[in-house]
């Protein structure tokens, strides 16, 4: 990790512009590279080499009362800038941020928290096409978390128009969606390994997005007038020494949303376990399952469920900053495709090198 002090930040706006380069913080850099070969079996896929990069970025420093603040950016594989946020941490009253692009906002940080000994189940290179939950962690949003108690905390977030899209300061998205102003809420329940719950963590979440004549979208072919988007997530971790088990359930109700497909929305179940087999070896099991529920274009009713399923087997070895890993992913149902077209299978090996 290369380390550059004194840099002066200027990520701050309103009330925070006050802030002198007397209070000038820290630009700490890490980055990481990846190099992967990716095999399909039953499809065609080219050239199976890939290679990706993320270089992140993270500022920090402090006002004159002791709240701290800090800047995030990442830039992830041939994105110019991939995500990024700007928080306050206050002394008392928890963490304010704002953020572009950052799957921690919202009930987007639930979407799969199941334990792996590398990556999620659809993030192994073999696409499942499985429609998760994302709240208002999609678009431009602002947050508040409360102060964290072992892995206990509360967190609100608000997006005025969430419509999945980005802006530079001084400006707005300038787009009107089917999903207009959207607050999620979730909570995170346990004590870290200590205490009563020992290593059992609990967490929940709930995203609302408001629809209406403000929307491009005002209901469907069926006459139904629009209703609200609905995101709903729930989910259960336990350690026990070098073993982690989890499981998550999540709904979403599009509210009348898709008028070309009439799709009232998805439900999606995930479990998994890993195993610190040492301090360098870990390997772990995944399995995610999804169905979409279709609507009748002419009677209203739901007719139709598909159902996507994929499993993940994974192992991780680490050695200094270089780690191999690897990955055995066969999904069923992918992109929610019931044929065999929809059967996939893949391998993946990857070195990965940390700096």
């Amino acid at each position: 990790m290369n380390k550059l002090t004194k840099v002066g930040l200027s990520a701050l706006c309103g009330s925070l512009a006050s802030v002198s380069a007397a209070n000038a913080g820290a630009l700490e850099v890490t980055g990481s590279a990846t190099t992967s070969w990716t095999q399909q079996s039953g499809a065609v896929t080219g050239n199976p080499i890939g290679i990706s990069s993320d270089i992140g970025f993270a500022g920090s420093g402090e006002l004159d009362g002791g709240q701290t603040f800090s800047l995030t950016l990442s830039h992830a594989d041939q994105d110019a800038w991939s995500s990024g946020s700007i928080s306050l941490t206050t002394n008392s009253l928890g963490t304010f941020s704002v953020a572009a692009k950052d799957g921690g906002q919202g009930i987007d940080a639930f979407d799969d928290r199941m334990p792996t000994a590398w990556e999620e189940t659809d993030g192994t290179g073999l696409t499942i096409g499985h429609d998760k939950i994302s709240g208002v962690g999609g678009s431009m949003n602002v947050q508040w978390k409360s102060p964290v108690y072992g892995v206990s905390y509360v967190a609100l977030a608000y997006a005025p128009n969430n419509d999945g899209t980005f802006a530079n300061d001084k400006a707005s998205t300038g787009t009107t969606t089917a999903k207009m102003a959207g607050w999620d809420a979730r909570v995170n329940l346990g004590t870290g390994g200590d205490g009563i719950l020992g290593g059992l963590e609990v967490f929940a979440g709930y995203s609302i997005s408001e629809r209406g004549p403000n929307s491009n979208f005002n209901g469907d072919n069926n006459g139904r007038s629009a209703q609200d988007h609905e995101e709903g997530v729930g989910g259960i971790l336990y350690a026990y020494g070098p073993v982690t088990v989890g499981a998550q359930a999540s709904v979403e109700y599009l509210g009348n949303q898709q008028v070309g497909t009439d799709y009232w929305g998805y439900s999606n179940v995930a479990y998994g376990v890993s195993f610190n087999v040492s301090d360098n070896l870990s390997v772990s099991y995944g399995r995610s399952e999804s169905k979409r529920g279709t609507v009748s274009r002419t009677a209203g009713a739901t007719t139709e469920i598909i159902r996507g399923d994929a499993d993940s087997y994974q192992l991780s070895y680490t050695m200094g900053g270089a780690s191999i890993k690897v990955a055995e992913t066969k999904v069923s149902g992918q992109n929610y495709v019931s044929s065999s077209a929809g059967d996939k299978e893949a391998t993946t090996v990857a070195l990965s090198l940390a700096f």
